[in-house]
């Protein structure tokens, strides 16, 4: 497939995601106001487009409290800047298992909940974009799973679409791009789906050029994508991303730093974003063309 340049991008800014990361740089945000104005500062900055996780706000680990997301969600409504807000609702599809030896009973750090809990705080918060995780996937610990059944997906997507939400398929390898397509053929999803490419998340697709590729070859011509790598490679998966015809993502879930030794701020990485999409000879797009583009319905 020859690659066709996007000319013109929206950014998506991934605030602080549910990893480990709290303690690794103080630009993490934590509480439902540090969260809400590192979006803000970042939609300032460039991005059309927040996703946002919330924490507890003591410790800093990845929380589901509905409390937290309402917050979050009523300050960045509040705020004196446009953005599409986007919440994640990949939490509560966490399985550890107790090892190679006896992996059951599952131990501490297992999470499961039922798919109406699991979309509980988008039908409370109705933001314009939500993530569906489009698989099952080992990560990078040793007896994680992330767990998203074709059941529980068909259960989440339908209740998402009836909320009038656009959901955002995760995909992290070319099977959950197969599973989305079934789901859009199935009427779950609607046809013009939004997907982002997850790449180099392990154990998902690596972030090789020639995977990046497999992957966009493998999303409809009618659909929307949007990619990322982690760390070191978030910047020239910008690059990348546009050059393949998409959109990009940024932001401090997925990488800490803007340079060697030099911890980065969510703003400080739209911004870099900015400057590589612009000197490409592309457009960044703002908050209302993605609406229209996407078929958003603005809540709040």
């Amino acid at each position: 497939m020859p690659l066709q340049m996007n000319r013109e991008v929206f950014i998506t800014c991934a605030v602080t995601g549910s990893g480990a990361t709290q303690d690794r740089s103080p630009h993490v945000p934590r509480s439902p106001r540090q969260i809400a104005d590192s979006a803000i500062a970042a939609a300032k900055a460039g991005a059309a487009v927040v996703h946002c996780h919330v924490r507890d706000p003591e410790t800093g680990a990845p929380s589901r409290k509905l409390e937290y997301y309402k917050q979050v969600t009523d300050l960045i409504r509040a705020a004196d800047v446009d953005v599409v807000l986007n919440l994640t609702a990949g939490m509560g599809g966490d399985i550890v298992f107790g090892g190679p030896d006896q992996p059951l009973p599952m131990v501490g750090g297992t999470d499961m909940i039922g798919a109406a809990e699991r979309v509980e705080h988008i039908a409370a918060c109705l933001p314009e974009i939500c993530t569906l995780d489009c698989g099952t996937m080992n990560f990078a610990e040793a007896d994680y799973v992330m767990t998203n059944t074709p059941g529980m997906l068909q259960a989440m997507g339908k209740r998402i679409t009836e909320l009038g939400v656009k959901p955002e398929i995760e995909a992290f390898d070319t099977g959950h791009l197969w599973y989305a397509k079934q789901l859009v053929s199935d009427g779950i999803l609607e046809a013009d789906a939004l997907v982002q490419l997850c790449m180099g998340v392990p154990w998902g697709a690596p972030d090789d050029l020639n995977t990046f590729m497999a992957m966009v070859n493998n999303v409809p011509s009618e659909w929307t994508f949007s990619a990322f790598s982690l760390g070191r490679n978030q910047m020239a998966y910008v690059a990348a991303a546009v050059l393949a015809g998409g959109n990009v993502r940024v932001g401090l879930e997925d990488n800490l730093w803007l340079g060697k030794g030099e911890l980065a701020t969510n703003a400080q990485l739209v911004e870099r974003a900015v400057g590589i999409i612009e000197n490409m000879g592309a457009r960044v797009i703002g908050p209302d063309e993605v609406r229209r583009k996407l078929r958003l319905t603005k809540q709040g």
